[in-house]
């Protein structure tokens, strides 16, 4: 079973978590949405990007979490598929090592085109469990 469930919307698709910590959640969002960009299963751990990252909320941090990721999927033509993230709640900080490697059309196969990360039905809900929700304009 996925740690993520798909939002169906009209023009858009969407992703919702629950896990123990801020953490595990921001990271099952990423894993949502490569699956959704092709199949996450098959995506090896070669190449390392860091990331870090500091918003005004934590709704916005979610936003630029999966924005940054896009980022680096759009202008590295890579896929990722383990995120190891620690965040601050209190001082709204992540950071985040993000394995991966180059998308390869004779390994990977093509899905979604993720054009953004949108703040419709944006939803981060302290816990534990914690509960995220973000849609995707496709």
């Amino acid at each position: 079973m996925k740690p993520y469930e798909i939002i169906e919307h009209t023009a858009d698709v969407g992703l919702r978590a629950q896990a123990d910590s801020l953490a595990e959640a921001f990271s099952f969002l990423a894993k949502g949405m490569f699956d959704l960009i092709t199949d996450e299963s098959a995506i090896d751990d070669a190449h390392h990007f860091s990331v870090q990252l500091e918003a005004h909320d934590l709704e916005q941090l979610l936003v630029d979490w999966l924005s940054e990721l896009l980022f680096l999927h759009e202008t590295n033509e890579a896929v990722f598929s383990r995120f190891e993230i620690r965040i601050d709640e209190e001082a709204i900080v992540l950071s985040a090592s993000v394995f991966g490697e180059p998308f390869d059309p004779g390994k990977h196969r093509l899905g979604m085109q993720i054009k953004a990360v949108t703040y419709h039905l944006l939803k981060v809900s302290g816990g534990p469990p914690y509960e995220v929700q973000v849609l995707f304009d496709i």
